[in-house]
């Protein structure tokens, strides 16, 4: 199993190692100001992001990622599912869902800060605002298009109420609903970065664009190189939280594609 894991994350690894490699290489002579070397730019990723940047910066991002994404999650499976499972309810919503959802939450950052201020507040509603829409509407679909025959089973068996919910139709609609999470994810992390360089003292985003701002390149590209692993990181803790929840899942298509 470990071994079989390892073969996979080398596959994965492969061909970022070699761009990297490359472009280490073809970026050694460098004289271009906004293009620096790429052996510039992990002097200044150790400096910076290897020490105090870590926690002033690194942290109060994750931390609102974190939150506004567990809302995002709690909100989008919640509402998500009383709408799948009522019909009447679908119909209704679904102008409704539809208009939210084309809205960009990136243009609603002008008004949120006029209405919550520079805080976190703003910053972590920005996050839920973008993310909830793939979650909610991944888990419609999901809790929609629950197997006819094992949800006739539950009613002749007299299977309702809570049961029913969390033994049945979440269990069936878990692997739409992990599609949806993942997209939130990388949602959430574009509108954490996009609202940090709006209004933020701190994270991420306000430090790449205090270094852009303030001319210091071989900086700025250490920190979109932070960040880069820091969605990675989150990807693969994702991508493992995900072979845990859906192990059955997963464990039934092996199953599948042997016979």
């Amino acid at each position: 199993m470990i071994a079989s894991i390892l073969r996979k994350l080398g596959v994965e690894l492969a061909l970022p190692l070699i761009l990297f490699g490359l472009l280490y290489a073809l970026s050694a002579s460098s004289t271009n100001f906004f293009f620096p070397p790429l052996a510039t730019v992990l002097e200044k990723f150790n400096s910076l992001w290897l020490g105090p940047r870590f926690v002033s910066d690194v942290v109060p991002s994750l931390l609102r990622l974190l939150a506004g994404y567990a809302m995002a999650c709690v909100l989008g499976v919640a509402i998500g599912t009383v709408i799948g499972i009522c019909a009447p309810l679908r119909r209704a919503a679904e102008p409704v869902l539809e208009f939210f959802r084309a809205i960009p939450p990136v243009a609603m950052i002008p008004l949120l800060i006029v209405s919550m201020g520079f805080g976190n507040t703003m910053k972590i509603t920005v996050i839920v605002a973008g993310a909830i829409w793939p979650i909610l509407l991944n888990t419609v679909e999901g809790v929609k298009a629950v197997d006819s025959v094992l949800d006739e089973t539950c009613r002749t068996y007299q299977i309702k109420g809570a049961a029913r919910l969390w033994h049945f139709i979440l269990p069936s609609a878990s692997p739409q609903i992990i599609v949806g999470m993942r997209l939130g994810l990388s949602i959430g992390i574009v509108l954490m970065v996009i609202s940090e360089m709006f209004a933020a003292l701190d994270g991420l985003g306000a430090a790449i664009i205090y270094f852009q701002r303030s001319y210091e390149i071989p900086q700025m590209w250490s920190g979109v190189l932070m960040l880069g692993l820091f969605g990675f990181v989150l990807s693969m803790v994702f991508r493992l939280f995900e072979r845990y929840l859906l192990a059955w899942y997963h464990g039934a298509r092996d199953l599948e594609r042997q016979n």
